[in-house]
């Protein structure tokens, strides 16, 4: 069996991984013409961890990112709302990692040239469209130089991404992505380390958020850690014509930011204002997602990751998803039965497990429990439980989790 990939970001590596562990031969195309490890941080949570740790890449995981130990929620004085501990402290067998988004690529990346051939990803090679015959599927493929391709395999698996082009030709009438109006805003930078150096932190609520937490140690200098850090915010809806929605890389302004945070905020582990203005250059992207598909098999193609269930990025759940994902379609595959059959049956398991995040996620995901208390407590709180009940708080935060599959052996709530 040959399965080919379209697009070679976190979910196709990975799926590379899984299959070329069951026997099953890959090929991926990737339309950057270079792999290069961008982005800021994402967190990966225990489930899909344990599946990355399953495929042998624990210790480059330990290497490159930070085990996140807890994790607190506050309103924008800094006042706690709920913290909870994260990973093993959780009870898990495996931990929750904050990692570079570039490094993770990397790593993996380096496990597929490694174990596939440094051949298995075709860069600068975009996939276009497709055919399926009685057994088999051709792939079209275009070079950044305009020059034209093909390729056969048994299956395709749309791995590229939010704007994906395999999606669109199974839907051609879907649309660009869903804009929510609110703005994110990522950077990262060294900065004094805070705590433990393991702990996570998302403050604020319904006008603004802010995230703050360490992705990589630095052996030179314990004093300080790569820390990523993020703004969410809702913004003019006109703002739209500026940018192609589902761009995550564009370059973020200081103008534009600034005023979400500054004079707002009262943190006393950090001033979101001057993080930001001491991080060199940083990114800012449109909140988007596409309304969960009826269907996501057809045949012998099928989708995975953002092009599949592309979603709002709360709840650290977009990369483990896809990860997740990854596992099943290979062990789908690797079952014994029918392409057609293995396909549907991963779409069947995934799908609706991957729409109730979606839509968890336009909702607030776990972190509604700050916007619940910004909205009854604007001013902040001399007593959380009068504001919320401990149970009713948890019932948003453990709810969430316990839906997204990733709650802990330990509750790990701290009142």
């Amino acid at each position: 069996m040959k399965a080919l990939i379209a697009g070679a970001g976190i979910g196709g590596l990975t799926t590379a991984l899984f299959l070329h562990r069951v026997g099953i031969e890959v090929e991926i195309f990737e339309r950057a013409e270079t792999l290069r490890e961008l982005g800021v941080g994402i967190n990966m949570l225990p489930h899909a961890v344990g599946l990355l740790a399953d495929l042998g890449l624990m210790p480059a995981l330990d290497a490159a990112g930070i085990r996140t130990r807890e994790l607190v929620y506050a309103n924008r004085f800094g006042q706690v709302v709920w913290q909870e501990l994260r990973g093993l402290e959780a009870g898990h067998d495996v931990p929750q990692i904050s990692i570079h988004r570039g490094r993770l690529l990397g790593l993996i990346h380096k496990a597929v040239a490694e174990r596939l051939g440094s051949g298995a990803v075709k860069t600068g090679c975009r996939v276009e469209s497709f055919e399926q015959t009685a057994d088999g599927v051709l792939v079209h493929l275009a070079g950044h130089d305009g020059s034209t391709s093909q390729a056969r395999g048994d299956l395709l698996i749309g791995a590229d991404g939010i704007h994906s082009a395999v999606r669109a030709q199974l839907y051609p009438n879907e649309g660009p992505p869903i804009w929510n109006g609110v703005m994110l805003w990522r950077g990262a930078t060294r900065w004094p380390t805070w705590r433990d150096g393991r702990t996570m932190a998302i403050a604020g609520g319904n006008f603004a958020k802010f995230v703050f937490y360490p992705i990589e140690e630095d052996p030179g200098d314990p004093g300080t850690r790569l820390t990523n850090w993020a703004v969410m915010a809702r913004t003019d809806e006109s703002a739209s014509r500026r940018f192609s929605l589902g761009d995550w890389s564009r370059p973020g302004m200081l103008a534009q930011v600034l005023p979400f945070v500054r004079d707002r905020f009262r943190l006393d582990y950090v001033d979101p204002a001057e993080i930001i203005e001491a991080t060199g250059g940083f990114f800012e992207y449109p909140n988007c997602d596409r309304e969960p598909l009826p269907r996501w098999s057809f045949g012998r193609v099928t989708l995975l990751g953002d092009a599949a269930h592309p979603m709002y990025p709360v709840g650290s759940n977009g990369a483990s998803q896809a990860i997740l994902d990854a596992e099943c379609l290979a062990g789908r595959l690797a079952a014994g039965e029918t392409i057609e059959a293995s396909l549907s049956a991963y779409d069947d398991q995934r799908r609706p497990a991957t729409a109730a995040i979606v839509h968890a996620n336009r909702q607030g995901g776990p972190e509604a429990v700050i916007d619940m208390i910004e909205a009854r407590a604007p001013d902040g709180f001399d007593d959380i439980d009068a504001v919320a009940s401990y149970e009713e708080r948890k019932s948003v935060v453990r709810g969430y989790a316990s839906m997204a599959g990733f709650a802990g052996p330990k509750q790990g709530e701290r009142r």
